[in-house]
Parts: C-alpha cells; sequence; structure tokens
C-alpha cells in the first residue's frame, strides 16, 4: 500500500512540474506579445507625430504662400527657394558629356558632312561626259570594264559640245553585306547619285533592288516592250544576251540578276523633276538603242 502511496505523490508532482513549465512558456509567450505591442504602438506614436509635424510645415508654407501672393510680406524665412549644387567638371569631361548627349546630332551631322565632302570632290573631279550610266551591282568585270563605256560610246552624240563623245560609267559595287557597304563608302555613294539627275541609266542586280525599290524607282519596261522575252517589269535582263560579248567580259560574269534599266523623272535632293527630266530625254533613246541591239 505504502508503495502505491509513493507512486500517487510522483505522479502528482510530475503533473505539478509541467503545469510550472507551461505557466513560464505562457508567462514568456504573453511578456513577448505585450513588448511587441508596445514597440508597435511606440512606431505607430513616432509616425503620427512626424505625419503631424510634416502636415503642420505644410499648412504653415501654404499659409505663408497666400501671404506673399496676397502681398502682406514680401520675403518668406519658411519658403525657400532650392538650387541644386552646380557640379563641376573637369574640361575632358565636360567634353565627354557633350558627346554623350548630343551623340545623335553628332551622328547626324557627320554624315551630311561625309556627304558634302563626297558630293564636292565627285563634282570637282569628275570628268564632264556626255552620259553617265550607273553601275549598281557588285560585279568588279562589268563595273571596271572599259569595253563597256566603248560599247555605249556607239550609241551617243557630243551632247556637251566639247568636241569629243566620252561616257563614263560610275561602278558603286553595292552587296549584300551591309558592313562592307558602310566600311567602302557605298552607302554614301548610292544616297548621293540617287538624289542627282545626273545619271538615269543602271545596270543593277539583286543585291540592291531592297534600297533601289526599282518598282517605285524605275520606269516599267514592260509597257514600252510588251513582247520583248529579256524584259521582265522594271529592267531589260542581260542573261542570255549578247552583251558580255559586246562589252568583252566573260559571259560566266553576266548572272540570272543582272538587268539595265532607267529611272523615273521626279524631285530630288540635289535637282528638281525638270533636270531630272531633261536627262531621261536624252538617255532613254539610248537605252532604247541598247534594248534594240542585244534583242536581235
Amino acid at each position: 500500500m505504502k508503495k502505491d502511496k509513493n507512486k500517487e505523490n510522483s505522479v502528482e508532482n510530475d503533473d505539478k512540474k509541467i503545469d510550472v513549465n507551461k505557466s513560464v512558456f505562457q508567462t514568456a509567450k504573453e511578456m513577448r506579445e505585450q513588448q511587441e505591442k508596445e514597440m508597435l504602438r511606440q512606431i505607430e506614436l513616432r509616425k503620427r507625430k512626424k505625419q503631424e509635424e510634416y502636415d503642420r510645415k505644410i499648412q504653415a508654407e501654404r499659409l505663408e504662400l497666400i501671404r506673399l501672393k496676397q502681398g502682406v510680406i514680401t520675403e518668406s524665412e519658411t519658403i525657400r527657394e532650392e538650387h541644386p549644387e552646380e557640379i563641376k567638371l573637369s574640361p575632358w569631361k565636360k567634353i565627354i558629356n557633350f558627346f554623350y548627349h548630343n551623340k545623335w546630332w553628332l551622328f547626324l551631322a557627320i554624315f551630311f558632312v561625309v556627304l558634302a565632302v563626297y558630293l564636292t570632290y565627285t563634282l570637282v573631279t569628275r570628268p564632264n561626259p556626255d552620259m553617265i550610266v550607273l553601275v549598281l551591282c557588285d560585279n568588279n568585270a562589268i563595273g571596271t570594264s572599259a569595253g563597256f563605256e566603248e560599247y555605249l560610246e556607239n550609241f551617243i552624240e557630243d551632247y556637251n559640245g566639247n568636241g569629243e563623245i566620252k561616257v563614263s560609267t560610275y561602278y558603286i559595287p553595292y552587296s549584300d553585306n551591309s558592313y562592307l557597304n558602310y566600311q567602302n563608302g557605298n552607302e554614301t555613294k548610292f544616297t548621293t547619285e540617287m538624289q542627282s539627275a545626273d545619271a538615269v541609266i543602271i545596270v543593277g542586280g539583286s543585291n540592291v533592288s531592297s534600297v533601289l525599290d526599282p518598282q517605285n524607282t524605275l520606269v516599267d519596261l514592260s509597257e514600252i516592250y510588251p513582247d520583248n522575252i529579256q524584259v521582265r517589269s522594271y529592267g531589260f535582263f542581260l542573261k542570255n544576251t549578247d552583251f558580255a560579248e559586246r562589252i568583252g567580259v566573260d559571259p560566266s560574269e553576266i548572272t540570272n540578276d543582272l538587268y539595265i534599266g532607267i529611272r523615273k523623272p521626279r524631285n530630288l535632293l540635289y535637282a528638281d523633276e525638270d533636270d531630272m527630266k531633261e536627262t531621261f530625254d536624252r538617255d532613254f533613246p539610248i537605252l532604247d538603242k541598247i534594248i534594240e541591239d542585244l534583242s536581235e
């Protein structure tokens, strides 16, 4: 019996220990919650106080502004105009800063300067031929062929009255490589010639068609030569003609996309439509003779 009683006392003591532990944890939890509530209350009080101070400042400045506008006071100690502190830059940094903020304008200026220099150089150094033909294809054999100029001279007269017959071909090797076009100045040369009325007859290929936009830039030859099998829309195509033999190059140089065409008269950057119409009226009969010769 005594043993059982001791056992009951032991169980009762264990229960009391558990209650004590629970009480300690509960107390700690409650204290922590109270501390958190107090911290939140203090934070809220500080925020409210700060907001009230800000509201009072705004209200005071608003009243001060009203008094300034009404002329009650001439200057205010509350409202002060704030000026950002001027950042002092070194001469080198000023130059860098200028280029950074004006890079697009500088790029455009450089482009037009290069264009103007090229145009001036072209006008000063170019001969005074009776006719100019643009070769706008990446084909060195045709572009540098003296035989091509000699062939064209068979169809022209001494238009400029200088006592000699002269045709000049301006070769711009426009390729499908945009980097090479830029590096070799082909973009600038192409733009300059397309805005000039000096040359209306062109020899082109597929590489330049995307920028030339032949459907809108060139005359539709199919309306003029509807029965000519070499004519397709804007061009007289040179493959399967005697063109290679006429100018003295290997027939393999004449690719399927190579054609000859003529530009429509229109207003340009360096010439108006009347100037281009004058060149067109002079050069179209030459194109007609070429087409007739190569269609035999």
